[in-house]
């Protein structure tokens, strides 16, 4: 995982805005206003939910990291599960089977908006609220949740049905971990984005579909009021709008590209850090075992030996990839590179297919997104046409693209993910046969992997920590020499800030996807 790196070069005039910026004649308001204003610029066309427990897209994750928080944090910046910390808990004890984790909360944290003070209602209410299907994309996290308990009002026991590896990684603020008001969401009635109810240091002041969200500072954050007053949370799909939005003087963080050729060519634009920083996102090819011709293993092996990730390393750019070997994320607790390589020899990919009946090769239907992998899908393409595999691309919108996928009706999904930093759930989401397209517990909804099931669930209960690596590494092992996707590498995240923005904290990596705006961020 690399650490964040500024490229830095020159002066940028930062004005400061006020929410009406974004209207029709901005240039007036940025230089009436007072206030400290952060202007963000994201790559998503409209926000999908401000419910933290109904959207795992990158353009809310990040949002929902600044108005909400969780039992427990990483430190603003960091990843690392060794340093996870109180955040509306103050302290916790499991029992020695790990079975019983109790969580006793802070005295004084307040819900945005006139909610009230947080108390252990809340904290069970959003936990069920999280394992339930009906009102959570994260259900399947928790279904090793026997009971979540209110012991006394700043109290809360959580039993389990089996040990799980990354409690506290399900109670970190991210995700399904989220804290939300009780009373807020029930007077929402299923509408919570229009509440947006949180413990965070912003909160909802205004959301106009496919142009803002504004933000303001939490007066009430148990942190300490944020020195920046606002946040607007702008919607520009285009990544040449958001660079022009930038050089213009209109925003001060914004989404960058996850391209060498983006950051050499940015470098040089006065005012602006490019900011590189983890979690790698993995990008895998996951092939559809459950459909010909890759029922059969020679012809999953035949494009494994397809693939020339170097070619890919080379053309995405090694400053916002590394290569990566496994099917689990660089830097997991549990991650292993001792697995099998696959050579690029698309010889041996002819003669694979051959062997599998194929001797004219392959012809494959693949459904791709619009807005991810793109370019990169035409590479792609021509690797597999060396080895006599014809992919035949449909590129359809993102959000529909997700939909169909998750219908199983491609034969390749080209992915990238990342998750909380433990190899149970990445093992778990995306090559358990629970995660198959058609059940209940599905998550990915395009896995079709059993071979690592024993591993997978062993490693879940095994309270050996050594005897738990051993068994993930086992699953690795097994996933990759069946084929159950092909990885590429590992994917920064990068985003572009102006040099008068400073986080108060040293960014090398965010759970969120996004850099973290806290009671210590600051523009200058």
């Amino acid at each position: 995982m690399k650490i964040a790196a500024s490229l830095r070069a020159g002066v940028m005039a930062t004005a400061v805005v006020a929410l009406a910026t974004f209207q029709p004649t901005p240039v007036a308001a940025q230089q009436a206003s007072p206030q400290q204003t952060v202007r963000v610029g994201i790559h998503g066309a409209d926000i999908g939910s401000l419910d933290p427990h109904m959207s795992a897209q990158t353009i809310d994750n990040v949002i929902h990291a600044w108005i909400y928080g969780g039992l427990v944090r990483f430190p603003a910046g960091t990843i690392d599960p060794t340093r996870i910390e109180p955040d509306i808990a103050e302290s916790w004890t499991k029992s020695p089977d790990g079975l019983v984790w109790t969580f006793v909360l802070r005295p004084g944290v307040k819900f945005h908006g006139g909610y009230g003070e947080v108390t252990a209602d809340d904290v069970v209410h959003s936990l069920k609220r999280a394992g339930d299907p009906k009102t959570s994309t994260f259900a399947s996290d928790f279904a090793s949740f026997d009971k979540v308990e209110a012991v006394d009002p700043r109290t809360v026991r959580i039993t389990l049905k089996t040990p799980v590896p990354s409690l506290l990684g399900l109670v970190t603020a991210q995700r399904g971990g989220y804290v939300v008001s009780r009373k807020a969401d029930q007077e929402a009635a299923g509408q919570y984005t229009a509440k947006a109810i949180g413990t965070g240091p912003f909160q909802l002041e205004e959301y106009r579909s496919k142009q803002f969200v504004a933000l303001v500072a939490n007066p009430d954050y148990f942190r300490g009021r944020p020195k920046v007053d606002r946040v607007v949370y702008r919607f520009i799909p285009a990544n040449e709008s958001r660079d022009l939005a930038f050089r213009a003087g209109e925003l001060d963080l914004f989404y960058g590209r996850k391209e060498q050729r983006w950051v050499d060519r940015m470098k040089a634009t006065p005012g602006l850090a490019i900011e590189v920083f983890g979690p790698g996102e993995l990008r895998l090819i996951n092939l559809n075992t459950s459909m010909k011709p890759f029922d059969d293993i020679r012809v999953r092996r035949a494009v494994a030996h397809a693939i020339n990730r170097a070619d890919f390393v080379k053309f995405v750019g090694a400053d916002v990839v590394s290569p990566n070997p496994s099917v689990v994320p660089l830097g997991y607790l549990g991650y292993t590179d001792q697995v099998e390589r696959f050579a690029y020899d698309p010889e041996k990919s002819k003669q694979l297919l051959k062997e599998a009946g194929h001797p004219n090769g392959i012809t494959i239907k693949v459904l791709g997104s619009n807005r991810s992998f793109v370019e990169p899908y035409q590479l792609l393409q021509a690797q597999l046409a060396k080895a006599g595999i014809t992919m035949e691309l449909q590129l359809v919108e993102h959000t529909a693209w997700h939909a169909q996928i998750r219908q199983n009706l491609s034969a390749m999904v080209v992915y990238t993910a990342a998750r909380f930093p433990v190899a149970d759930i990445f093992l778990t989401q995306f090559f358990h046969s629970a995660s198959a397209p058609g059940k209940p517990t599905a998550v990915t909804n395009f896995s079709h992997c059993d071979v690592a099931d024993r591993e997978i669930d062993a490693a879940r209960i095994e309270q050996d920590p050594k005897r738990q690596l051993e068994l993930w590494h086992a699953a690795q092992q097994k996933i990759v020499a069946n084929v159950c996707a092909v990885p590429l590498f590992d994917e920064d995240q990068v985003w572009g800030r102006s040099t008068k923005l400073e986080f108060g904290h040293k960014l090398e990596a965010s759970i969120s996807f996004g850099p973290m705006l806290t009671e210590q961020t600051v523009l200058k």
